[in-house]
């Protein structure tokens, strides 16, 4: 192979599509590895795990050591973006991230003065992983999306519908703009640098856009992902965009067309058949399988990824899950994955 994974990325819609699909899997490098869990164990705290270029790099690289991904995505969090600007960040074991809820008033005072200095030991994370990965493997970088990122930075952790944001955007509205806009910026300078530092290309993780009206979606998920896409085109033309509008649903078509990503993350929701037709003259297809099958495993695996790789060949296409793994995912069931992927 000679980066199969970034060949498709950089592909146009005259080129033909390669098949078997190359593979990689959000959330890759992560709990349901017995490694992982004895190199955090060794780090300390979940940030101290992001913020150091030696851990960092070592899980990125165990699951390509372990299943020989096509791709090696960064090993940090969306997270570090909020902490980088000052905000107060943490993680609970068995709870999850805690912030400190931003107000309104303090939305002005956020910069950008000193945050890539605070994110330095994740750009030489980058370049360490880079320079140690087998020649063939894309490097990823990633950052959250600003709808994102707000949503946790406004209700200082996660939840399961974003009401707190919502309900800061209907009473908040010019400050949560000023907010994204902020988020923005940092994105393209975040993304740029990892793509300095030796990333192949980037993925931009909306994990929350699916919960957003028409009108929201438009201002807070579609715009700042055009203006990132832009940002980073302008600075570096030939590196793939990905972009993960989670849930996005009817939104997929015009995200598609508006933002000017190379690539469309698709979660399992949207059938892979529709994408093809609607999608594939426009972009490269990523996605989609269930990660509830690659838990079960099984018929249920096995008709999961059948159905996917019917419904996606002839279109330029990489092969991934709908959303990340889950921790008590089979480690085996991801070898058969890669197996059933590999043999088309």
């Amino acid at each position: 192979m000679n980066k199969c994974l970034l060949q498709v990325l950089q592909s146009g819609p005259e080129d033909d599509a390669l098949w078997p699909p190359p593979i990689w899997m959000m959330r890759q490098a992560g709990r349901y590895l017995p490694e992982y869990r004895k190199t955090r164990a060794e780090a300390g705290s979940f940030l101290d795990l992001c913020y150091s270029p030696k851990f960092a790099k070592e899980v990125t690289l165990q699951p390509i050591r372990r299943f020989g991904f096509d791709g090696a995505i960064l090993f940090s969090d969306i997270l570090v973006v909020p902490d980088a600007l000052g905000r107060k960040v943490s993680f609970e074991s068995g709870v999850g991230p805690r912030l400190d809820p931003i107000n309104p008033g303090e939305i002005v005072a956020l910069s950008l003065n000193g945050a890539l200095d605070h994110l330095q030991p994740v750009l030489q994370a980058v370049s360490d992983i880079r320079a140690a990965l087998p020649a063939e493997t894309t490097l990823l970088g990633f950052c959250g999306a600003p709808w994102t990122v707000a949503t946790y930075m406004v209700a200082g952790r996660g939840t399961s519908d974003q009401a707190p944001t919502r309900v800061f955007v209907h009473k908040y509205r010019a400050e949560f703009r000023d907010l994204i806009e902020v988020l923005t910026a940092m994105s393209i300078e975040y993304l740029s640098a990892q793509i300095e530092a030796g990333a192949d290309a980037v993925q931009v993780f909306d994990s929350w856009s699916g919960i957003l009206g028409e009108a929201d979606f438009i201002e807070f998920c579609l715009e700042p992902m055009k203006q990132i896409v832009a940002g980073v085109k302008a600075r570096h033309p030939g590196t793939p965009v990905i972009g993960f509008p989670k849930g996005a649903s009817l939104h997929y078509e015009r995200y598609v067309r508006e933002t000017g990503i190379d690539c469309v993350g698709l979660d399992w929701t949207y059938p892979m058949a529709l994408a093809k037709q609607q999608l594939s003259s426009s972009v490269v297809l990523q996605g989609n399988l269930d990660p509830t099958r690659l838990v079960a495993g099984g018929t249920a695996l096995h008709e999961g990824i059948s159905d996917i790789l019917d419904a996606a060949k002839g279109a330029r296409f990489v092969f991934n899950l709908g959303h990340g793994i889950t921790p008590e995912t089979p480690v085996d069931h991801v070898s058969a994955m890669i197996e059933q992927v590999r043999a088309g």
